[in-house]
């Protein structure tokens, strides 16, 4: 009898597995996982954290190069200085981290995978092969529950060869695009998302930019909500559906946020649950806003009264 009951059991785990892992996408790898594959020579392990001196000061994963999230993910020579950086700077600074093309990279961070998933999108735009790819879910919290974080700083590793390929354009917007579409012609097949926090979108809490509110016809759903907040997980796919369920999956989507970590992240929940034409506003809000001129909307509605004649 007890032979029998242990069978079930394992049948039960068995099933209830596998039924967990197809809620998962497939990019989504635990500590487990990575730590069985740590001295694998063609992992690269990049850490994104929001305060980057932790690094140094609290730890990293063995092993991981530490990404400082301004300085190498965005265009430092444009303005808002997170615009996207060029294939050939991002190509240099892939280099430098020791990537080559047949590298296997897993990014994490301590910010419910908003700023590993700007690495992400990255990768994706300049054609990086993203089979090879993989997001630490849990991130830090993850890795710490049952492994230790290292001080002292990774050796740099050999410079590497990888080779991006040119900008897909079908993963970028400009914000003449964004006008168009959305403010001028009310395109019907486009869905503006902003994923940044309510109270920004509204208007009622203005930070790191001039103005208040949203850009016109933009819906509001934000994608942090899309992770847990204590466990640094991701959320069920059942969970992130019901999260977007206001977004057609046979429009194109527009992501924005205000430097494009939030904008990010949604785009690679939209990737996740099958979503074909998804495009992050390169600059987002702090591009929107910083011109004073284009139009804003203040309050919970994608258009004021205004847009509504």
């Amino acid at each position: 009898m007890r032979h029998f009951v242990t069978l079930l059991l394992a049948l039960f785990m068995t099933m209830t597995g596998g039924a967990r892992a197809a809620e998962r996408p497939d990019f989504l790898v635990d500590a487990d996982w990575l730590a069985e594959r740590i001295r694998d020579p063609k992992l690269v392990v990049l850490e994104v954290r929001y305060h980057p001196h932790r690094y140094f000061t609290i730890g990293h994963v063995p092993g991981a190069i530490q990404v400082q999230r301004f300085a190498d993910l965005g265009a430092n020579d444009k303005l808002p200085i997170m615009k996207f950086p060029s294939r050939e700077v991002f190509q240099a600074t892939l280099r430098r981290w020791g990537v080559n093309d047949d590298s296997i990279i897993v990014v994490y961070d301590d910010s419910v995978s908003a700023l590993a998933s700007r690495v992400l999108f990255l990768l994706d735009l300049y054609g990086f092969d993203m089979k090879r790819v993989k997001l630490l879910d849990g991130g830090t919290v993850g890795w710490t529950g049952f492994n230790e974080l290292d001080k002292t700083p990774t050796p740099p590793k050999p410079l590497g060869k990888v080779t991006l390929k040119p900008a897909d354009p079908k993963r970028l917007v400009a914000w003449p695009e964004v006008y168009r579409r959305v403010v001028a012609e009310r395109d019907a097949k486009v869905t503006l998302i902003d994923a940044r926090p309510t109270e920004m979108y509204e208007g009622s809490r203005i930070q790191h930019s001039v103005q208040g509110g949203h850009i016109p016809g933009a819906i509001n759903i934000v994608s942090l909500q899309g992770v847990d907040g204590q466990s640094q997980q991701w959320k069920s796919l059942d969970e992130l559906a019901k999260l977007y369920q206001a977004v057609p999956k046979d429009h194109t989507v527009i992501t924005y946020c205000h430097d494009g970590f939030r904008s990010t992240l949604a785009w690679l929940q939209l990737k996740a649950l099958g979503y074909a034409e998804v495009r992050v506003y390169d600059g987002g809000w702090g591009d929107w806003d910083r011109t004073l001129t284009l139009p804003v909307v203040k309050g919970g509605k994608p258009f004021d009264a205004d847009f509504e004649l």
